[in-house]
């Protein structure tokens, strides 16, 4: 059976390769710039959207997504986009309830 193509064609300069590979291998970094770094690469190596999509566990829809905004935006297309709303008043990881309270009160 022949192997499926991407209809995404991504081409990376020798630099762009790096940053990607460093970003991939980043252990010390938000899991979902790893992760896009991920499926940059494995379509840049020719993998279809389907096959990067099964290899990394995600929706094709995602996969796509990341793909064409890599190709519109290159490296700045893997930054998240601003997004609308008020910036969350508590952090989700402080589970200090006195703390809360405290900063209700006030």
């Amino acid at each position: 059976m022949p192997r499926a193509v991407s209809p995404i064609r991504i081409e990376l300069t020798p630099d762009e390769r790096d940053e990607l590979v460093s970003l991939a291998r980043g252990q010390a970094l938000p899991h979902r710039l790893v992760v896009r770094a991920k499926v940059i690469l494995s379509l840049a190596d020719g993998r279809s959207v389907r096959g990067t999509a099964h290899d990394l566990v995600l929706k094709r829809d995602t996969v796509t997504r990341w793909g064409e905004r890599f190709v519109k935006k290159r490296l700045r297309g893997l930054d998240d986009l601003a997004r609308s709303g008020r910036p969350a008043h508590f952090p989700p990881c402080d589970r200090n309830a006195d703390r809360q309270a405290r900063l209700r009160a006030a």
